[in-house]
């Protein structure tokens, strides 16, 4: 299942109410820089708003509220709010998890990592181990 959420801000301005939602797919920022990005930029641009204008600066004033259907995502909303550094953590520990599972599927036939908490700390620490030599 990708993780995706949903961002949104509403705010008023001269009288005016102005509102902001995009839809992201979280896996593919986390893939490609290990980050997500500064979403109040996203959320202009969804509003037609320039990123100089006083609109822009009244928005980022307001906090970003978030939703998602996603199991690892909705772990890290809580009132809304998104918890993105612990997100961060998780969604990179759950995916070198999954790359040890594929490794111990096909190396030792174990089908269930969780399962064998012996092998996956081995496994982790081998990665640890490789990952702080390089």
């Amino acid at each position: 299942m990708t993780n995706t959420i949903t961002a949104s801000v509403e705010f008023f301005f001269k009288g005016r109410k102005i509102s902001a939602s995009i839809d992201l797919d979280l896996d593919r920022y986390m893939q490609t820089t290990g980050t997500l990005p500064d979403l109040y930029p996203l959320l202009a641009n969804a509003a037609g708003l320039d990123l100089y204008s006083y609109e822009y600066e009244i928005m980022q004033m307001e906090p970003i509220v978030f939703h998602s259907e996603s199991e690892l995502v909705k772990a890290f909303i809580h009132d809304g709010e998104l918890d993105i550094p612990a997100f961060e953590q998780a969604w990179k520990e759950n995916n070198v998890l999954e790359q040890l599972q594929q490794v111990a599927r096909q190396h030792l036939a174990i089908d269930d990592l969780q399962q064998q908490t012996d092998i996956k700390e081995a496994l982790l620490a081998a990665y640890r181990l490789g990952k702080k030599s390089c």
